[in-house]
């Protein structure tokens, strides 16, 4: 039922567009005790068909720029190349704290760019009161 759980949730968060590997990796480390590097393949599974379907229905809605697609698909290409390689080598539990690290300061910084962006939002409502205000003059 765990995995079941896991799972569902890994797909919903990955077909929002965030990445589901960020339920999935660390809810099969933790609580289904998968290696670091077993965990980090079975995301890389199961992104495939995750991605395909939210891919398919974003492709719908027309949210996705079209014209840096192949710069993307290239660049992405050549770092899992070099990720992979590199991951070959690197302990497993060195690896897990490095993705917990990662996870942390994604998370710091989505905070802090959520306050910068609702801190714009409200001085451009603020600019546009003023604009009001000097044409009523």
């Amino acid at each position: 039922m765990k995995l079941f759980i896991i799972g569902i949730l890994a797909g919903i968060i990955g077909g929002m567009g965030i990445g589901g590997g960020t339920i999935l990796i660390p809810g099969l480390t933790i609580f289904a005790s998968v290696e670091q590097h077993l965990a980090q393949s079975i995301n890389l599974l199961s992104f495939i068909p995750t991605a395909s379907i939210a891919l398919l229905y974003h492709l719908k809605q027309k949210n996705i720029m079209t014209n840096i697609i192949f710069y993307i698909i290239i660049s992405g290409l050549i770092g899992s190349f070099i990720g992979s390689y590199i991951s070959i080598y690197i302990d497993s539990y060195f690896l897990k704290k490095m993705f917990a690290i990662f996870l942390f300061l994604m998370g710091i910084y989505e905070i802090i760019s959520k306050q910068k962006i609702g801190e714009s939002k409200n001085e451009k409502i603020q600019n546009k009161k003023n604009k009001q205000k000097i044409q009523k003059k």
